[in-house]
């Protein structure tokens, strides 16, 4: 043991001595005196020449097109992907045929850097492709990815609430354990608070970092959280300058909210994402618009501020009151949430949208989406309406809860992430926690004519709540 240590120190100094200095912090203008270097953001997350932040999205059908985004340094002109049918030899790449990327610069808190995308068109459903992205001289290694059915098969997507806080540490955990549980999801819904500050360069580095290879194979499905907006200089509030460079989602949601509103479908199911922080009237006109022409069994909608809130003295009555009666309406199944650090998850009855808020006191301001304490009503509760919202949290930053009884589960300090199983005419629901242990389940049944039949299937373990 004493000639291990011996040699471990030894090779650690080695290796100490042989990394570059430059990378690292020394003296107090880099926040410490004593103790270890400390590493600097702009070189830590500085681009290079050779591809990374490597994700998977899409901007088209699933079933024959996929879109990938990736970052290089500035020195990069023109990026370059290849594609070929995966084969289990390695003579595939003789059969890739190459794309070219489209580019834009994106100026950061911490350096420059092009961000280049492609999006694969005319692939065959169901098949299984090989692809690489760099600029011909420097590549990504291969990666493989799936397109989907073009009839309604059964697969799995991976849900998560709020990353948003030590994001490298603490969220990576999560990620990897979901995959662990589903790697044959077929994306990652994210539901808004990726990071905690929308233009800091390195928290988006920490992101994807925690994703690593993992975006590059399981497609992302994400909308932006109040994180992702940044304040203006006269108060209002825009959408961080990352999000579409970083990602390529469609662009079929209402003029200005671009890439951060919008609907696909995957495998017969209508998959919705929103903007809660901006135009949200504008959004319920597009919504109701969607809705009236969806042809899919199956409709799960995701944003983040949720229609019922369980952080304490939190509730987004003004929210509620434009998008849920469209929901109550068109019977949307599943309404996927975030922002309030908590978990809850509701049964197929809720209070009605108006009915429950209180008048607001004459000549006061009415507050911004996700800041109104005004309490929920819990008698009027309608029979009818039929859609489960979830409200969830991925990272470690967690609040007080505050339940309400039409709420079949909820937890408090508990980082979770949820699987979802839709097979014909059945949806099963996980919710499990960061160590894979199952938390909250329930399968919906659709019926001819009438709201879904809810199975509970809640696992015999005590809600995990603080202490009093």
């Amino acid at each position: 043991m004493l000639k291990f240590q011996a040699f471990f120190q030894s090779s650690l100094a080695v290796a100490v001595c042989l990394a570059p200095m430059s990378a690292w912090g020394h003296g107090p203008e880099d926040g410490h005196v004593h103790g270890p270097p400390v590493a600097r953001p702009e070189r830590v997350y500085e681009p290079t020449v050779v591809p990374d932040r490597i994700v998977l999205t899409w901007t088209g059908d699933p079933a024959t097109t996929q879109a990938v985004t990736w970052r290089t340094s500035t020195e990069v002109r023109q990026g370059l992907a290849e594609i070929a049918v995966a084969d289990s030899g390695p003579g595939f790449p003789e059969k890739a045929v190459q794309v070219e990327a489209t580019a834009q610069a994106l100026l950061t808190d911490l350096s420059t850097a092009h961000y280049h995308t492609v999006e694969f068109a005319d692939l065959e459903s169901s098949t299984k492709y090989a692809y690489r992205v760099g600029d011909g001289g420097n590549w990504s290694e291969w990666f493989h990815f799936t397109t989907a059915s073009d009839a309604a098969e059964p697969f799995s997507f991976i849900y998560f609430g709020d990353a948003q806080n030590n994001v490298r540490s603490m969220w990576s955990r999560v990620i990897r354990e979901a995959y662990g549980d589903a790697p044959d999801a077929a994306f990652f819904l994210h539901a808004g608070d990726l990071i905690n500050s929308a233009e800091s360069d390195g928290e988006w580095g920490e992101w994807f970092g925690a994703g690593a290879f993992l975006n590059a194979m399981v497609p992302s499905v994400a909308v932006p959280g109040n994180h992702e907006q940044v304040k203006q200089a006269d108060g209002t509030r825009r959408l961080s300058h990352h999000w579409r460079p970083t990602f390529a989602f469609p662009t079929n949601g209402p003029v200005g909210l671009e890439e951060s509103c919008y609907t696909l479908v995957y495998q017969g199911v209508r998959i919705i994402g929103m903007n809660s922080n901006l135009q949200q009237e504008d959004q319920a006109v597009w919504l109701r618009k969607v809705l009236e022409q969806n042809e899919c069994p199956w409709v799960v909608c995701t944003f983040h501020h949720p229609m019922y809130s369980t952080g304490k003295g939190r509730d987004n009555t003004e929210l509620r009151n434009i998008w849920k009666p469209i929901f109550d309406e068109f019977k949307v199944d599943l309404v996927l949430q975030g922002h309030d650090h908590t978990y809850g998850r509701t049964g197929l009855h809720t209070p009605l949208a108006g009915a429950e808020a209180e008048p607001e006191p004459e000549n006061e301001e009415v507050p911004t989406v996700g800041t109104v304490n005004v309490p929920t009503g819990v008698n009027n509760v309608d029979p009818t309406t039929g859609t489960v919202y979830v409200v969830s949290v991925s990272g470690p930053k967690m609040y007080n809860i505050q339940p309400h009884p039409f709420m079949e589960r909820v937890a408090e300090d508990t980082q979770l992430y949820q699987i979802i199983h839709i097979d014909g005419d059945k949806l099963r629901f996980e919710a499990r926690t960061a160590i894979g242990d199952l938390y909250d389940a329930f399968t919906l049944v659709k019926r001819e004519g009438m709201i879904n039949e809810m199975i509970e299937e809640v696992p015999n373990t005590p809600e995990r709540r603080r202490a009093p």
